[in-house]
């Protein structure tokens, strides 16, 4: 045996013990260390003290002991003379880790080449980490930046340049490892980090499978039914418990109609881990139940749109954020597909009578949808405030979801199509809402899962020629920073021609998994010529 070989057996020895203990020593299931939970006091001091630039850091963070050791550490020092915070933290934990990675762009490389010679410097592999991530079977693929784990609806963009590069096996992979959520966790958390287990977001999965099916053949649909129909339990939680007296519970709504319809949610009113110092401050200035505005905030991150003027009652600020009062465009569009899924799904099994009851359920859903959500005055789909029982009047590209999954009729695809190009359609591709807020969903952002959604959406109406303008005009602004930095980025300033995003909570990301999956997918395509 080599020498390095003996070393090598002797570390993965000292994991295995080390592991032993802690789990042991917490009663934790491998991978469910939750810094917010089990430190106490201190990760409340932590985070509020701004220790970390980012509020991500200290959550990511490796413990190098037994967290109840740590807490308890921390509860005899931190009234000792010379007690000092930061060499405390460094002393019990270590930083998240980075990938080994030196990668540069080669300027000589086209956009393609770079996107390839990325997927492997986003991959990540299956490492025993004692830490808030929870383990998955198989390798994934992560945004990129500070997201060091897998995000569910980012998965299906980067999927579609997954798909254009063969990477089929990886695909498969990712489905495997939501599967494994699904089956372990009852749902897809929003990423894989114990932080993120109270909540979703946006359910791609069903879309997933079918990118899936199409390099696999239409018996993948068979094989997950049993976890989409897990996933869409989830969803429906609560479902038995409503009445015209009991309107809501969890993520369902039933409406004046006696339809069931869903919206965000959060099962945890307290801080956001991530976000902790940040959400505080919110629930501050709002002036309102703390943990009211908690929930909000959360289920605006279950969105993927964190943050928005779309969730604000003011239609301007964060402090005024009420995410759970609103039916969403999006998840019903999601959720109809998903149901559909479910009956082609019972189809392909045999079983016409569990078929013909979810096209029921999708059928109410798409006729709900469209009695609540779309303005014929405005001729545009938006958001239905169930509490205050009338139309939001924030305009957004939500509205591309029930042209995305062919819900709108001619007439209401005409219409959307008509404001997308007169109100959203800027010099870099779609704006994502109408209005400047400051926060990372709104004016001047444009988002690559949303342009592809706008753009398969208005294909569907047959809406080609704008849907070519939005593809060459996204795609020149994807090209052009590209060419500027050497990098993709995870949103893009559209108002302006060749700058990036910015806004929110964190600075722009770079990358970036969806970017680099829809901008592969457009360019193969062949609707853009390049000048």
């Amino acid at each position: 045996m080599s020498h390095f070989t003996h070393k090598r057996l002797k570390g993965n020895f000292a994991v295995l013990l080390f592991w032993l203990f802690f789990v042991g020593a917490q009663g934790l299931v491998f991978g469910q260390y939750k810094p917010y939970q089990d430190l106490g006091p201190l990760f409340e001091d932590v985070q509020l003290s701004g220790l970390f630039p980012d509020s991500k850091t200290f959550p990511d963070c490796i413990p190098l002991a037994p967290p109840t050791q740590i807490a308890q550490a921390y509860q005899r020092e931190k009234s000792l003379p010379g007690f000092d915070l930061k060499r405390f933290v460094m002393q019990y934990f270590k930083l998240p880790t980075e990938p080994t990675t030196h990668f540069k762009s080669d300027p000589k490389a086209s956009v393609e080449e770079h996107i390839q010679a990325l997927w492997p410097v986003l991959t990540r592999r299956p490492v025993p980490e004692q830490s808030s991530l929870l383990p998955l079977p198989h390798a994934y693929v992560v945004p990129g930046g500070r997201f060091r784990e897998i995000y569910y609806w980012d998965s299906y963009f980067t999927m579609l340049g997954l798909q254009v590069s063969g990477q089929t096996e990886l695909i498969q992979n990712m489905v495997d490892n939501f599967t494994h959520l699904i089956q372990t966790t009852g749902h897809i958390p929003n990423g894989n980090r114990s932080y993120y287990l109270s909540r979703s977001q946006p359910p791609f999965y069903a879309l997933m499978l079918r990118v899936l099916a199409q390099e696999k053949g239409k018996s993948i649909l068979k094989q997950y039914a049993p976890a989409l129909q897990k996933e869409y339990d989830f969803w429906m939680a609560g479902s038995q418990e409503l009445s015209a007296q009991n309107p809501a519970a969890r993520r369902v709504v039933r409406m004046p109609n006696g339809v069931l319809l869903n919206r965000y949610w959060d099962d945890d009113p307290s801080p956001r881990p991530e976000a902790y110092k940040e959400d505080v401050a919110v629930a501050k200035a709002s002036d309102r139940n703390p943990q009211q505005v908690y929930r909000h905030l959360r289920a605006a991150a279950e969105s993927g749109w964190d943050f928005s003027s779309r969730w604000f009652g003011d239609g301007q600020g964060l402090e005024t954020i009420e995410t759970t009062d609103f039916i969403p465009l999006d998840l019903n569009a999601l959720l109809y597909h998903l149901e559909m899924t479910l009956a082609e799904m019972a189809q392909l099994n045999g079983d016409k009578a569990e078929a013909r009851a979810f096209m029921q359920k999708a059928k109410n859903r798409k006729q709900a949808l469209l009695q609540y959500c779309w303005n014929a005055q405005e001729k545009f789909f938006y958001d239905y405030n169930w509490v205050k029982n009338r139309q939001s009047t924030a305009a957004t590209l939500a509205a591309a979801f029930p042209l995305y999954f062919c819900m709108a009729t001619k007439e209401q695809a005409a219409g959307v199509a008509q404001k997308l190009a007169r109100d959203f359609l800027q010099t870099g591709g779609l704006r994502t809402t109408l209005v400047h807020t400051g926060q990372q969903w709104d004016a001047p952002n444009g988002w690559a899962p949303l342009q592809w959604i706008s753009i398969q959406g208005l294909r569907a109406y047959r809406k080609n020629e704008l849907a070519d303008t939005i593809t060459a005009r996204w795609v020149h602004q994807n090209l052009a920073v590209f060419k500027e930095t050497g990098k993709l980025t995870e949103k893009y300033n559209v108002e302006k021609a060749g700058q990036e995003g910015g806004g929110g909570e964190y600075p722009n990301q770079d990358g970036f998994g969806w970017t680099n999956g829809v901008l592969l997918r457009l360019l193969k395509d062949g609707t853009f010529k390049r000048k």
